[in-house]
């Protein structure tokens, strides 16, 4: 019944704002006091639910989010994006821009939490769909599959590392099994996938459409690649140092400060503030004005993604995930199989990839020692649940939705069914893997 009524919700939320035009904010806020009401939610916790899931996911993704579009801003008014774009282009040329793309969104997606990478990636995008006159989410969709595998299947990512612990599993292995399964499974779901799209009309947000500028103008390659990738060089330093000095604490504490995504953000527009900006000649009243205007630009994106996360977090103390794990635990099927439905099914009720891994991992982790699997497999399997059919209550979704400035209906057609493709493509490899080892 329970499982019901989240059905009934998810489609009065569509409703609501596909045929309402209501604003996803409020949509979000009277869907949740709504489904709190209709769960057994008590009447008291129910405004505090709201307030918490819009405070959780705002508290962790309102830095990211606002330094990530003003170093996003600047890389594209700087010229940045458009050096980048025709190094990419250089190497690849226009044939394989989409190749050069999936490398680029792999190579950033294992250091980096999501994200951080897709606020990073998005003025790459906007700048090759601008300049080689392609359409923005064709050129979107291999680095974002590779942004999303990354984040389901390998460590360091929360869900993976979490789930390597808890089942006792070797992280080497672990990792080397994922990238055997990533690989398929982002060029699968990225550039094959993109061919589908490029009839997908979609008019990305201003704030990273900048002028053309001559070659004169532009900042170098080398400078416009390092402020840009600064976020990643800085989260692999501070990845590796504690490998080097093991037994220093003041490493470990300064490694934990700076390694934190919300700082590196911060300390890369800092660095590109003056790369990309004092040291370009432009001054600080126009830098400031570019960072006012791109948290503007952005300020929608964060209140849906509050609303999400309130719909979220009322879901989640409803108590719906044991209610489905429960149910999908009577099903005689393979253990790897289970633990894959179980993810997917609390992946798309809750919408949350690591909620959804870390809950499983809790139903299944007492069992294992029962079900004669590889503990890296059963990692990997749940990994790849939990990036089943991102929808309306994933804040992925909505940041998809509202960079691109698609429609509803485009939004499913393209950003869900790549996450519904790399999460089959993954269970599959996990299977073949399981023949194997």
């Amino acid at each position: 019944m329970a499982i019901l009524t989240i059905l009934l919700c998810i489609c009065a939320l569509v409703l609501i704002i596909t045929w309402g035009k209501i604003n996803p904010f409020l949509a979000f806020l009277v869907v949740s006091i709504a489904a709190g009401l209709l769960l057994g939610v008590p009447l008291q916790a129910i405004s505090r639910s709201i307030q918490k899931g819009i405070g959780d996911i705002l508290g962790s993704l309102v830095i990211i989010i606002s330094t990530g579009a003003m170093l996003g801003k600047l890389i594209a008014q700087s010229g940045a994006a458009q050096k980048i774009a025709s190094a990419l282009m250089s190497i690849s040329g226009k044939k394989y821009i989409q190749w050069a793309a999936l490398m680029t969104g792999f190579i950033i997606g294992i250091p980096l939490f999501y994200s951080v990478g897709f606020v990073l990636v998005i003025p790459l995008i906007f700048s090759i769909s601008y300049q080689y006159k392609l359409p923005a989410v064709y050129v979107a969709t291999p680095m974002l599959a590779a942004l999303s595998v990354a984040h389901g299947f390998l460590p360091p990512h929360p869900s993976p590392a979490a789930l390597v612990i808890q089942f006792n599993a070797s992280m080497g292995k672990t990792l080397l099994y994922g990238l055997a399964i990533a690989i398929p499974a982002m060029i699968i779901g990225g550039p094959l996938f993109a061919e589908t799209l490029k009839k997908v009309h979609s008019a990305p947000l201003k704030t990273f459409q900048a002028a053309h500028l001559p070659e004169d103008k532009l900042p170098g390659a080398v400078n416009s690649f390092f402020s840009a990738l600064l976020p990643v060089f800085l989260l692999i330093i501070t990845t590796l140092l504690p490998f080097f000095f093991q037994r220093d604490p003041r490493i470990e504490k300064i490694t934990s400060l700076i390694g934190d995504p919300a700082i590196v953000m911060l300390l890369a527009l800092f660095v590109a503030t003056y790369t990309l900006g004092i040291r370009m000649k432009i001054s600080i009243k126009e830098l400031m004005n570019i960072y006012r205007d791109a948290v503007k630009d952005i300020s929608m994106i964060l209140l849906v993604m509050g609303g999400a996360g309130a719909l979220k977090q009322i879901l989640m103390d409803s108590g719906i995930s044991d209610e489905i794990a429960k149910a999908l635990l009577g099903i005689s099927i393979h253990p790897l199989i289970l633990a894959w439905l179980i993810s997917a099914m609390i992946r798309v009720c809750l919408g949350s990839a690591t909620i959804a891994g870390l809950t499983t991992a809790g139903i299944i982790a007492p069992m294992m020692t029962q079900l004669n699997v590889d503990p890296s497999l059963m990692v990997l399997s749940i990994g790849a649940g939990s990036l089943m059919f991102s929808h309306v209550n994933d804040p992925a979704f909505w940041m998809f939705k509202e960079y691109f400035t698609l429609s509803f209906k485009d939004t499913i057609r393209s950003w869900s069914l790549m996450e519904t493709t790399v999460a089959v493509v993954g269970l599959l490899g996990v299977l073949i893997l399981n023949q194997f080892v």
